[in-house]
């Protein structure tokens, strides 16, 4: 079976003005007193942020554990440091990011301007187990039209600098201002894909691989896929029906390549509307359905990619809780309607805050 872990990112924030603080380089240190020297946080481009990641997980209830142990210690650190964590995509108060310490972010901060001063935002990447590169590629090959429905799953970021963005995932539209970013050809063998990373690098735009910001790449450090679409979810359980479709997809993609099933011709510029419209309207709109490219409810999207992993679900144990994760999520809404919710019945965003806080601890 293959394995699956999951990167958080994190927004560190003042419990009481819900107003995001500079204070990883705190929290860091106090996690990694705590766990003795092994920590799974790291820091991120801004001092705002936290990040950390689960071991390769073969079992969901396992990965459920672990992210939720994982966002309590960031929860600990972060009080003793004098904050709080929020799962959330994007601040919804207005905030001056503070660039991180260290060679790498001041080169990205002198290179990429304006672009990597607003970089506060925060995803969660998904990695799933591939036997090669050359599987790897295929893999990506086959679920880049998939993608933009996780996005609107985990839609998070309805707020951006103090006013409504009217986007549901305004995180993905401040990403994509990456040089990198965004959807990708078929490239159709590893040779071809690890050729047009070696040009993107030899442009110098970019630093190294780890720069190569696709929707879904082959990881640098591990035998992975990594997709990195998605926003960070306020609810964790979202997380884990991430991670569960996702290597769902995986799987469902590398059986597709071993069948000798080519994989479909959609052009880049069309995978981009449709990673926009999962942006604008997540689970509350239309969403372009990956096998006509056409707008359909988002609910028949949704259901439709159960359908599509239906059988790598099955021989992983994972169709209940894919089926009821999707439910809830179709039923409850994502964090963007939790966080328009909040504020409707609320005094304002400083209370959103301090709410998506409590629904992070737990």
């Amino acid at each position: 079976m293959r394995t699956v872990g999951v990167e958080e990112e994190l927004l560190l924030v003042d419990e009481e003005s819900g107003e995001p603080r500079a204070l990883s380089t705190a929290v860091l240190a106090l996690a990694e007193r705590r766990a003795e020297g092994d920590s799974v946080f790291e820091s991120e481009l801004h001092d705002q942020q936290l990040e950390f990641a689960t071991e390769p997980r073969d079992a969901m209830d396992e990965l459920a554990q672990e992210i939720r142990r994982s966002r309590a210690e960031a929860d600990r650190s972060a009080a003793e440091a004098g904050a709080a964590v929020a799962a959330l995509a994007t601040s919804p108060l207005p905030v001056g990011p503070a660039i991180g310490q260290g060679e790498r972010y001041r080169w990205l901060a002198e290179k990429f301007g304006l672009t990597a001063q607003e970089q506060l935002t925060c995803g969660c990447h998904v990695h799933v187990s591939v036997e090669s590169d050359e599987e790897g590629v295929a893999v990506l090959d086959r679920v880049r039209d998939w993608l933009p429905v996780l996005l609107a799953l985990s839609a998070n970021s309805p707020f951006w600098q103090g006013q409504d963005s009217e986007y549901d995932s305004y995180r993905s539209m401040v990403w994509g201002r990456w040089p990198s970013a965004g959807p990708v050809e078929v490239f159709g063998s590893a040779d071809r894909y690890h050729e047009q990373v070696r040009a993107l690098i030899d442009t110098e735009v970019l630093r190294d691989e780890g720069m190569i910001y696709f929707d879904a790449r082959l990881s640098h450090r591990y035998p992975t896929v990594e997709i990195r679409v998605a926003d960070v979810c306020l609810d964790p359980a979202d997380t884990v029906l991430l991670a569960t479709l996702a290597r769902g997809l995986v799987e469902t993609a590398a059986r597709a390549w071993k069948a000798g099933e080519p994989p479909s011709a959609v052009p880049v510029g069309v995978l981009r509307m449709s990673a926009w419209q999962a942006a604008r309207s997540g689970l509350d709109g239309r969403l372009l359905h990956p096998l006509t490219m056409r707008p359909e409810p988002a609910a028949d999207v949704v259901r439709a990619l159960l359908d599509h992993v239906g059988d790598a679900l099955e021989d992983c144990g994972d169709v209940r809780r894919a089926e009821e994760g999707m439910r809830a999520v179709l039923t409850r809404g994502t964090g963007a309607r939790a966080q328009r919710e909040l504020l409707s019945r609320s005094d304002g965003l400083r209370d959103v805050v301090r709410e998506c806080v409590a629904r992070t601890r737990g």
